[in-house]
């Protein structure tokens, strides 16, 4: 792993370096004036570091020529050679050839400012030695995790929550709303941790902390629609292509190691993987995840693309059926519950790719950015019917169960749709759309515990309400409000963590070029018609990449990592996950009620109904419930 850690208590004792060496994990020492960590009485902090730039160089702290400002950093920032060039114009100097200093140096610089400045992903803390001020501050998107907590007068921070945890003295219950969010989506929605007493820094947001003051944090950068002049389909098609080429070529070169990608044969992937055959010198290392079941099995359309391009390729196959035994190992890294049945795959090509390379590209947040999900479709076609029609397809929410299985999966899918299409706008159907449990079975879930009485009929409308007071504000667009969600929240809470902790865990860099600065511009400026045209999602990115890659590659249907989840619960893993239920303590915890779980069980295993993705989060949060401090 790598990331950075601290702690700062204003005028208290002086940091104990044997806590910040437990916060970061096992650091390299470097002598005696150089070991890994910086204190300053109150204050200290540290960095483990996966050397990618300057690795001979650049180890952190780096502290300023003058001694006032430290630095410890975790990411990669791509466009630091021309800031660099910049700052030098301005009389600044530099003494290593990484990008950390010269993030440190356009803070001083520019100030807030600088944030915006960086191209890439990061999780920062600067130290002003003479103000005695931290701050603290995380990429645009939210690439990459920074939590902290707030306690008795001390902050303590870290790239992962297990960097607080390890600090002595302060309390960690489990939070009740974010338990009601992770069994409604599958993940805890930031700001909140599964810790009442810890947060996450939201994405383009900064943390600072005055030595007479509490902390507060503001944003630096929001996601806008910027609309901008018209232009042919065509047009936008070349303007993706031309931006498209630089990111990738320039998320490249910022590496002094050789990079790998992620190859599944789906359109961001093969986007990816196409540009940097286009721009590289020698065939690019690709990995992928197959399975022995066809109907799971993604991999030869990855090695169709791998062929096209001349790649140097590798498929590493993996039983599905017997997938979960590494559950208690994932859920480790994560150490918080996630409920993502793809991180299972997402960790195994992790794995993978770090016996042969430290850095990969992968094609994550072409989907948030250019609508294309089956969701974006459907929302699509919602909104245009008109509001009468859409609250009486409500109605079909409520039929019964179906007598066999299979048909009972289509049902529970179409139903979903259905419970959603009366709410009044895009981003409260947002809601809706990605809950992975109704609200009709939390209910059950719930009844006579501490989460009762979460899931009333204005719940949705609240939550919405929560996180885009003005819906309107968003976009006039129902599609645009639901998809700009999907950016702000479903992104960085479920696909970049997903990806996040399966790489760091084996110390692999995944870089993201669908998420840099020119790219998230770009899809922004775009029209809704443009990135959905015909009932195609992506239509730009599919557009500017079909004359690289095999013909009829782009026109499958979206596959994704899958996993028999339904059949795993009616074999072995069904006894193991009830097992889980009952001998961790989380049947006796407040949480659950376990008549209803009991009922799940045996409902999904008569084929009454299809719990795989409930259950499955159940296991999960077992885990991580026999696992907490």
């Amino acid at each position: 792993m790598c990331g950075i850690a601290g702690l700062y208590a204003p005028g208290q004792a002086p940091v104990d370096r044997a806590t910040l060496y437990r916060q970061c994990g096992t650091i390299r020492h470097r002598g005696p004036d150089s070991d890994g960590v910086l204190t300053d009485g109150d204050f200290g902090f540290g960095m483990r570091r996966l050397s990618i730039i300057d690795m001979a160089g650049s180890d952190q702290p780096i502290v300023s020529e003058d001694g006032a400002h430290a630095i410890v950093f975790n990411g990669e920032i791509y466009n630091y050679r021309g800031l660099r060039d910049e700052l030098r114009a301005l009389g600044h100097r530099f003494h290593t050839a990484g990008d950390t200093e010269v993030i440190l140096a356009a803070w001083r610089e520019w100030g807030e400012a600088a944030w915006a400045r960086l191209d890439g992903m990061f999780g920062v803390a600067i130290w002003d030695a003479r103000a005695r001020r931290l701050t603290l501050a995380r990429d645009a998107i939210g690439i990459k995790p920074l939590y902290y907590t707030w306690q008795d007068g001390r902050l303590a921070f870290g790239s992962e929550l297990k960097t607080i945890l390890a600090v002595p003295g302060l309390r960690f219950d489990p939070d009740e709303r974010a338990v009601h969010d992770y069994f409604s989506f599958g993940h805890v929605r930031g700001p909140r941790s599964i810790y009442a007493q810890v947060a996450m820094l939201p994405p383009g947001h900064l943390l600072e902390l005055d030595p007479d003051a509490e902390p507060r944090t503001r944003a630096f950068w929001t996601a806008r629609y910027t609309p901008a002049a018209p232009r042919s389909a065509e047009e936008w098609t070349a303007q993706f292509r031309d931006t498209w080429q630089d990111t990738v070529r320039s998320q490249m070169l910022a590496a002094d190691t050789d990079v790998g990608a992620f190859l599944s044969g789906g359109v961001d992937s093969s986007a990816v993987v196409a540009a940097m055959a286009r721009v590289s010198d020698r065939p690019i290392k690709t990995f992928t995840i197959g399975f022995a079941e066809r109907a799971y099995d993604e991999s030869p359309y990855a090695e169709a693309v791998a062929r096209h391009l001349g790649c140097d390729h590798r498929t590493h196959y993996i039983d599905p059926k017997r997938a979960w035994t590494i559950l208690p190992q994932i859920q480790q890294a994560y150490d918080e519950p996630f409920a993502d049945p793809s991180a299972i795959p997402t960790w195994y090509v992790s794995e993978a790719a770090a016996q042969e390379v430290k850095v990969v590209l992968s094609g994550d947040g072409g989907d948030e950015l250019f609508f294309g999900y089956k969701r974006h479709l459907t929302e699509q076609k919602l909104g245009r019917l008109p509001g009468a029609m859409r609250r009486a397809l409500r109605g079909f929410a409520d039929l019964p169960p179906l007598p066999w299985g299979p048909g009972n999966r289509r049902l529970q899918r179409w139903q979903k749709t259905a419970r959603s299409a009366g709410l009044p706008d895009g981003g409260t159907r947002f809601f809706a759309k990605t809950q992975i449990t109704s609200p009709e079975l939390r209910r059950r879930l719930f009844a006579g515990t501490r989460l009762e009485g979460r899931d009333g009929d204005g719940a949705l409308l609240a939550l919405a309400a929560e996180h885009a007071p003005d819906m309107r504000a968003i976009s006039a667009s129902d599609l645009e409000q639901f998809a700009m969600l999907d950016l702000q929240l479903n992104l960085p809470g479920a696909m970049l963590t997903k990806v996040d902790r399966a790489s760091m865990a084996h110390s692999l860099e995944v870089r993201v070029p669908m998420l840099s600065r020119e790219v998230v511009a770009l899809a922004l400026s775009m029209p809704e018609d443009v990135k959905l045209r015909g009932g195609v999602g992506k239509y730009p990115v599919r557009a500017a990449i079909a004359p690289w890659l095999p013909p009829g590659i782009l026109d499958r249907r979206k596959q994704g990592f899958q996993l028999p989840l339904a059949e795993w619960f009616r074999d072995d893993f069904g006894s193991y996950a009830r097992e889980l239920w009952t001998g961790t303590g989380v049947a006796t915890s407040g949480f659950l009620n376990a008549r209803a779980v009991d009922a799940l069980f045996d409902e999904h295993r008569s084929g009454r109904r299809d719990h795989s993705r409930p259950l499955y989060a159940l296991a999960l949060f077992c885990l991580w419930w026999q696992a907490r401090p």
